[in-house]
């Protein structure tokens, strides 16, 4: 029996640009993320406990409340305030903005206790060594601190960015088109193949997916052969 579809180019070129916010929202969100959480990390693996308990209670925050009910406090919270267009900056409050603000820092406070992890994962000894040696705090954590802490970090930040990907079909909820809303849009336009459509999109995260995790593996790899 020959399968047929009533999916058009159009379709799958509406399922693309869903693709292509998913692929932007994620990449803003893990700069952003990554940025914010190697500046938290390192506070928290660097200070005393008791100085960075406040920073720890609010990433607690961000990782403890679903994102979903994020998004929607946060694109709740500016039409309260009244506010279309953040001050000084002129930027306009959009769907796709809190979208980035959110994922960003919600990214942030899981990277955060990777880079912490990865930090404290450095022998100590290893840090005093360097400071006999005279090297400064700077060239401590950047020449000796970064480059093996790295390696400990790297697989569970490409679990992460994987992660937030897939959390990229949350922003849905608060009126951004990505992939899985624009499947949802066609399939409730069309009705009648809804697991086609579906498969499609799935289809499209592993192929979006596919290649950052064996980047990951590959990186990994060559640091071990290196060792």
């Amino acid at each position: 029996m020959m399968f047929s579809t009533n999916v058009t180019p159009n379709d799958l070129l509406f399922l693309a640009q869903g693709a292509g916010w998913t692929l932007l929202i994620t990449a803003i969100a893990m700069v952003g993320g990554t940025v914010l959480g190697i500046v938290f990390g390192v506070v928290r693996a660097t200070f005393p406990a008791w100085a960075t308990w406040p920073l720890g209670f609010i990433l607690d925050i961000f990782r403890s409340v679903p994102l979903l009910i994020q998004l929607i406090l946060v694109n709740s919270f500016f039409p309260i305030l009244g506010l279309s267009v953040i001050p000084i900056v002129g930027w306009r409050v959009t769907p796709f903005f809190i979208s980035c603000i959110v994922l960003s820092l919600y990214t942030s406070a899981y990277c955060a206790e990777i880079v912490r992890g990865g930090v404290l994962a450095v022998p100590q000894t290893t840090r005093r060594a360097a400071r006999s040696l005279g090297l400064t705090w700077w060239q401590d954590m950047t020449e000796i601190v970064y480059p093996m802490a790295l390696r400990v970090m790297l697989p569970s930040w490409i679990g992460l960015t994987l992660g937030v990907m897939k959390d990229t079909a949350l922003v849905g909820w608060i009126g951004v088109i990505e992939l899985l809303k624009s499947s949802q849009i066609l399939i409730t336009r069309m009705q009648n193949e809804p697991l086609f459509i579906l498969c499609i999109a799935g289809l499209i995260y592993f192929i979006i997916s596919f290649p950052i995790s064996r980047l990951g593996r590959r990186l990994e790899l060559r640091w071990r052969e290196n060792d």
